[in-house]
């Protein structure tokens, strides 16, 4: 039998084996391999949790080996794998030897197991190396068995653990079969796609005069393009956008494993749902480092985009971020993913979060406001959006003017359901042509799929010519134009989905 364990570092992480000798000599416990003060403290917990669960700890010299050597082990999560490894020694537990078996939770010096953050991310590592079985501590149950295939023993003791040890037959698997298992019967079906059960806290009932807000807001949800709303103080960006979520399906399961997966390294997963089904919303405050968005720290910590991996990292006040971490944005918004090097060690996380941006149009926000004074200079104002840069604008597709309309109390109120039914189609019709969101088209799949007839390629070369667009900005103009002909479930991109989609990229900073 092989003992194994997790050393958390960066998306990836190590999967460490553990190894113990008993020889004679001076008692005492030495641990080989890198490890840092929490895992050789463990030595003293184990020591503790053995006897007081009943067991007698050798009174022979104890060395533990952690391979491989030159990985630096971090974290309380060796605790039960060293203790089961020192009593499989010394009670000459013997099994299959090509039996292996992943061993993570943290002792109590009574024997209780305690639960450890990136149970998930350990358990998909181990399975994805061939290790078959995992003992865990009870409240992580739920995170491990997340992983298909994996058999999950739940350990509320140090003695249950070992006898799980000695009897392979207490390892079950999860009884979950297929995709469908893992949605909420709460979930809503919409033209073939899920949605989450309506909150009345995210509901756009309470939303008036913002209408041209609201259906940018659909076509970005619908196609996962970019968005930047800019307007006075007090008119609805914020709330629209908080409300952004309730526009957005259920991931699919392979989009909802790689989104658990940073979650629980980030040790964020709740114990009793933790499959993330529905897309992560991260709204970092105005302060947020350099180190926060991208991720860092000894064991490389996922940053809140790599933490909005496939939903929404929304920015309110961007301005007020610093320039430096609204330009670090650029390489992530182009290839999705993220590396972080740190003491020697490199690790890549995924990143492909949408962006949601609301500003004002000035340090005071009355700039353009019609009855209202501006007392920001016209220098002042020029720095406050040079912060976004052209090269980042440039990559946020739907750029939406916001200002209150007058007279709009009276209203029809906007139901979330109808909202859907067009983003339910574009997803639907996006998932069955391409098998991902119209914002990741590359520029050879935008020729095959973004195809213009006569009137609209004559309209497309004008206009982008006439507002000297870039390439990816033509790119971009066309990929919301191919979202919106799906929202109506149009084939082809007609002439006044073109019109749209340039009207949403709308000029930002001072005229």
């Amino acid at each position: 039998m092989h003992i194994f364990s997790f050393s958390p570092f960066g998306y990836e992480g190590a999967i460490v084996s553990v190894e113990v000798d008993l020889r004679r000599g001076i008692p005492a416990v030495d641990i080989v391999g890198l490890a840092d003060g929490a895992v050789k403290e463990s030595r003293e917990r184990m020591r503790s949790a053995i006897r007081n669960s009943g067991f007698e700890f050798p009174s022979d010299r104890v060395l533990i080996s952690l391979a491989p050597a030159d990985l630096r082990k971090e974290g309380a999560g060796f605790d039960l794998a060293l203790a089961l490894a020192v009593l499989s020694e010394m009670n000459e537990v013997r099994t299959d030897d090509s039996e292996k078996i992943l061993v993570l939770g943290e002792l109590e010096l009574s024997g209780i197991v305690r639960p450890v953050r990136g149970i998930h991310a350990a358990a998909s590592t181990a399975f994805s190396c061939g290790i078959k079985k995992c003992i865990v501590s009870a409240d992580n149950e739920a995170e491990a068995r997340e992983v298909r295939g994996m058999k999950v023993f739940a350990a509320q003791s140090l003695s249950e653990a070992f006898e799980a040890l000695c009897n392979p037959e207490l390892f079950t698997s999860d009884s979950q079969t297929s995709e469908t298992d893992l949605v909420p019967d709460s979930c809503e079906e919409i033209e073939g796609v899920l949605f989450p059960e309506e909150n009345t806290s995210m509901t756009f009932s309470d939303v008036t005069g913002q209408r041209e807000l609201v259906r940018a807001s659909q076509i970005a949800a619908a196609g996962g393009h970019n968005l930047l709303a800019f307007g006075p103080p007090g008119c609805g960006k914020t709330m629209v956008l908080q409300k952004f979520p309730s526009l957005l399906p259920v991931l699919t399961l392979e989009e909802a494993q790689s989104v658990t997966r940073i979650h629980s390294l980030a040790g964020l997963l709740s114990p009793s749902n933790p499959l993330k089904i529905t897309p992560p919303f991260r709204m970092p405050h105005q302060t947020a480092s350099i180190e926060g968005m991208c991720g860092g720290g000894t064991n490389c910590r996922p940053g809140e985009i790599s933490l909005a991996h496939n939903g929404v990292l929304f920015l309110d006040e961007a301005a007020e971020f610093k320039t430096s971490v609204l330009q670090m944005l650029r390489v992530p918004l182009e290839i999705r993913t993220i590396t972080l090097s740190r003491a020697g060690r490199t690790s890549v996380y995924p990143a492909g979060f949408q962006l949601l941006m609301a500003t004002n149009p000035c340090p005071c926000g009355n700039f353009g406001s019609p009855g209202k004074l501006c007392l920001c200079s016209a220098r002042s104002i020029e720095n406050y959006w040079k912060k976004f840069s052209g090269p980042l604008l440039d990559r946020v597709d739907i750029r939406i003017p916001v200002a209150e309309e007058p007279g709009a109390r009276n209203e029809k109120p906007l139901l979330l359901r109808e909202l859907r039914i067009p983003v339910a189609r574009a997803v639907h019709a996006q998932r069955k042509r391409q098998g991902k969101k119209n914002v990741f088209l590359s520029h050879q799949e935008i020729e095959s799929y973004c195809t213009l007839d006569e009137e609209g390629t004559a309209f497309f070369d004008r206009e982008s010519e006439r507002r000297k667009f870039s390439r990816r900005a033509c790119d971009g103009c066309l990929k919301v134009a191919r979202t919106i002909a799906d929202m109506e479930s149009d084939s082809n991109i007609k002439l006044c989905h073109l019109k749209e989609a340039f009207k949403l990229r709308n000029d930002c900073g001072p005229a």
